[in-house]
């Protein structure tokens, strides 16, 4: 993948797996395809209505209108669920642009392969609302802003983006012949 271009779904700051995917669904299996699917009709389920008041995954749908996730800082803290990453992919995420992530979230994201956890210096959670149109190049490594143009420079994934575009840390060990196929 090269670039995607969406609809963002802005967070806040210090947005846990609590709030990714709360406890009562852990018990989903996301190797089988339909609890897959389910788990991703409740990503972000977590968040506060207050807060939150349009939803990541509308009510009776399973997956989100975002493929693009801008967050503040320490996205993704909490429990160490792979659960996580893997319900967001699942509703169709398939970046997460934060100005930092917990450690385990990230290498949750990469291993799993389920979406690009992308790190951008600047507080985008500041500039862009819910429903905003952006591209993230991640070539490039730059978002984009529909309205006005605006461009903010990403970091370069580096050694995990071959990762995740391979689907995840199984999938590259065998594309690139460290496991067998």
């Amino acid at each position: 993948m090269q670039s995607v271009t969406g609809p963002v779904y802005v967070v806040r700051d210090n947005i846990d797996t609590d709030q990714i995917i709360p406890a009562q669904y852990l018990n989903l299996v996301p190797t089988i395809a339909e609890e897959y699917e389910k788990l991703g009709s409740y990503a972000l389920c977590g968040l506060p209505d207050a807060l939150y008041p349009i939803r990541f995954v509308s009510s009776g749908q399973l997956d989100a209108e975002y493929p693009i996730i801008v967050a503040g800082r320490n996205f993704g803290c909490g429990s160490s669920r792979e659960h996580a990453p893997i319900a967001l992919g699942s509703a169709g995420c398939r970046i997460v642009v934060a100005e930092s992530f917990a450690r385990i979230f990230f290498r949750n994201s990469v291993a799993t392969g389920e979406l690009y956890p992308c790190e951008c210096a600047e507080r985008l959670c500041e500039v862009l609302k819910t429903g905003d149109m952006a591209t993230v190049d991640l070539d490039a490594c730059t978002v984009t802003c529909a309205a006005g143009g605006r461009v903010f420079r990403l970091k370069a994934l580096g050694d995990v983006r071959p990762v995740v575009d391979a689907g995840g840390l199984f999938n590259y060990a065998r594309k690139t012949g460290m496991i067998a196929s």
